[in-house]
C-alpha cells in the first residue's frame, strides 16, 4: 500500500563527494547502466521511469499499439500496464525537463503540465510513494539511493486533482477519448450479447431434455 512521505532535504555535494559515489553507484550497477562524471562536475546516467497511466495518451503517430483512437495523424492509445522506459539524463536536468523528455521521445502530443513525477521507495515493507517538485533533479536521488530500484523507483502518473479537468483537453483529445469509449461500449456489449445467447441455448437445451413430447 502507497503512503504519503515527507519529502527529505537535498544535501549538496562535494565535488570529490560525487566522484566517490558514482564510483560506488558503477560497482554495484548490474545492467552496464553507469553514471559519467565530466570535469566540469555535472554526471550523466540513467533513469528508468514506470508509465502508471489512467488515461490514454494522444501520441503523433499511426504506429501504436493497444486500445486507440484515429484522428488526422494522432492517435490517443491506453499504455500497457507495466510499461518502463530509460532516459539518458544529466545531473542538471530537472523534473519538469524529464516529463518533457519522456513524452518527446515517444512523440505525446499531450501537455507535459497533466503529468507528476513520483519516487517510490520501499522501507520495512512499505511504500512510500512522494510526488517530486518540478526542480528536483532525478538522477541525484537516482545516484544518493544506489541504483536498486527496489530501493527508489521513478513513476511517472497525471496529476492527482480528484475530478477529471476536461476543459484541459484539446478537442482532438476528448473526440478521441469518446471514440475509444465507443469503441469499448461496443466490445462489451457484444461480450454480453454473446454471453446470453450461450445461456439461451443451454436453457433451450435444458427445456427441450424436459419436456419431450410423450
Amino acid at each position: 500500500k502507497d503512503v504519503q512521505k515527507e519529502r527529505e532535504p537535498h544535501v549538496y555535494l562535494s565535488k570529490e563527494e560525487v566522484k566517490e559515489k558514482i564510483q560506488s553507484y558503477n560497482s554495484s550497477v548490474t545492467d552496464k547502466l553507469k553514471m559519467t562524471l565530466n570535469a566540469n562536475g555535472i554526471y550523466t546516467g540513467f533513469i528508468k521511469v514506470q508509465m502508471e497511466l489512467c488515461r490514454p495518451i494522444t501520441v503523433q503517430s499511426s504506429q501504436s499499439q493497444g486500445t486507440c483512437a484515429h484522428s488526422n495523424n494522432e492517435t490517443a492509445f491506453y499504455l500497457p500496464d507495466g510499461c518502463v522506459n530509460t532516459l539518458h539524463i544529466s545531473s542538471t536536468n530537472t523534473v519538469r525537463e524529464v516529463i518533457e523528455a519522456l513524452l518527446k521521445k515517444f512523440f505525446v502530443a499531450d501537455n507535459p503540465a497533466k503529468f507528476a513525477l513520483y519516487k517510490r521507495c520501499h522501507k520495512e515493507d512499505q511504500v512510500y510513494t512522494c510526488k517530486l517538485s518540478d526542480r528536483e533533479h532525478p538522477l541525484y536521488l537516482r545516484l544518493v539511493a544506489g541504483p536498486r530500484t527496489e530501493m527508489l523507483s521513478f513513476v511517472l502518473r497525471e496529476h492527482e486533482t480528484g475530478e477529471v479537468m476536461w476543459e484541459a483537453f484539446s478537442i482532438p483529445e476528448l473526440q478521441n477519448f469518446l471514440r475509444i469509449l465507443d469503441k469499448e461500449e461496443n466490445e462489451q456489449l457484444q461480450i454480453l450479447k454473446k454471453r446470453y445467447a450461450t445461456y439461451r441455448d443451454k436453457l433451450e437445451e435444458a427445456l427441450g431434455g424436459v419436456w419431450k413430447p410423450g
